[in-house]
């Protein structure tokens, strides 16, 4: 008998897009002496001493299940962070979970809060994962066009036009992949103003938060007045610590929230990786220095970017946060995708065109610059010799 494999499966599994960050990470995965820029991984190693931690405990044989919602000692040190960097508190027994990588805290938290018929408000550009987790959830997920003239900020007239009775939840996710946009407190202020009289939850996903480059303190939007009760903060140890492999997140909230979010944690994961949770502690509590000395070399690539850009004539805004560039390629007369496509058939570098990342991404591109600045030099030459061969 053979089994209707397309009539049998999760029509919403079936029917989900595969990630266009990863379509051209593979295209260019077949081809030889590429140059990329396409993947948001950092270049550098974990720090030896977080590594070192983790070598510890595993030569020491600790090895077992921790608890669910993952060591004391680290959600205490991110207890700790969440007061000493944002001011906001959360009790590291009831409103604190270790989770596999933010992907998973973003995860659990949509299919605690989400049921069939609610919409969530997913401001665009953005990152590849929520539409798709939201539909899994069962609810719909909305597009919140931003613009480059916002510097792709979410204004509260748009957040406030998209509200209808069946809008359960908002994600906000800056300093922002893939446009590298930020939002300061009074943006923030602004918005929690609009959800205020509302019962529209919100995900702030904070995975760059430490990847700023503005003088502005950092600013988590569970710190903004009253919206500590409706937030659930994602975050995790991948992009600011280099520690992408290690699989180690965590999500914060009202235990109201976090009790059934473990639950599913529980049944799906058990608990996060023992070893990575081990290095995870020493990385709170010993790599501050670490943290700003990466910021400082991305920082460094930025602006190098940001100089090309401006010589080539080619409009790009002033990305604050991540470690990505959003130039505006309009004016070449092709499609984002085409110009991606040709730009790795001609001269073997791979970028995301912006169309990967929602309707509102066309005509740009993400560049990420989580190179060294030898790989980023490279890739502007072959740049420049592929926008005079497209003008010439």
């Amino acid at each position: 008998m053979s089994m209707n494999y397309n009539e049998l499966m999760n029509p919403v599994a079936r029917d989900m897009k595969p990630s266009g960050i990863r379509k051209f990470f593979d295209l260019a995965g077949s081809m030889q002496d590429v140059v990329t820029l396409s993947i948001g991984e950092p270049d550098f190693k974990t720090p030896w001493h977080i590594r070192e931690a983790g070598i510890r405990n595993l030569n020491e044989g600790k090895t077992a299940y921790t608890a669910n919602a993952g060591l004391i000692p680290l959600r205490n040190a991110i207890s700790s962070y969440m007061s000493r960097r944002f001011g906001v508190t959360y009790d590291p027994l009831s409103e604190v979970i270790v989770t596999v990588g933010g992907s998973e805290g973003i995860d659990i938290t949509m299919r605690t809060l989400l049921t069939r018929g609610d919409e969530v408000l997913i401001p665009e550009p953005s990152f590849v994962c929520y539409a798709p987790l939201a539909a899994m959830a069962g609810a719909t997920p909305v597009s919140l066009r931003t613009y480059e003239k916002d510097q792709f900020r979410l204004t509260p007239e748009t957040l406030k036009a998209a509200l209808t009775p069946k809008t359960k939840l908002l994600v906000l996710s800056y300093p922002n992949n893939p446009t590298g946009a930020v939002m300061t407190k009074a943006d923030y202020e602004a918005i929690a103003a609009v959800l205020r009289d509302t019962d529209v939850f919100v995900i702030t996903d904070e995975i760059y938060i430490e990847l700023s480059y503005t003088k502005e303190p950092l600013v988590s939007f569970a710190s903004i007045d009253g919206m500590r009760e409706r937030t659930i903060v994602v975050n995790g140890f991948s992009k600011a610590y280099a520690m992408t492999g290690w699989r180690m997140g965590y999500l914060c909230g009202p235990r109201e929230l976090v009790a059934p979010a473990l639950k599913l944690h529980q049944f799906g994961i058990m608990s996060a990786p023992t070893t990575s949770q081990y290095a995870a502690v020493e990385a709170l509590e010993n790599g501050a220095e670490d943290v700003a000395m990466m910021r400082e070399k991305y920082n460094m690539r930025r602006k190098f970017l940001l100089r090309t850009f401006e010589r080539l004539g080619i409009p790009c805004f002033e990305p604050l946060g991540a470690f990505y560039v959003f130039p505006n390629l309009s004016r070449f007369g092709l499609s984002s995708e085409e110009f991606c496509k040709r730009f790795l058939e001609e001269e073997k570098v791979a970028m995301v065109p912006g169309s990967a990342f929602g309707e509102s991404g066309e005509g740009f591109a993400r560049i990420s610059y989580a190179y060294s600045m030898e790989h980023l030099q490279v890739a502007m030459e072959r740049l420049e010799r592929f926008i005079a061969r497209l003008e010439g």
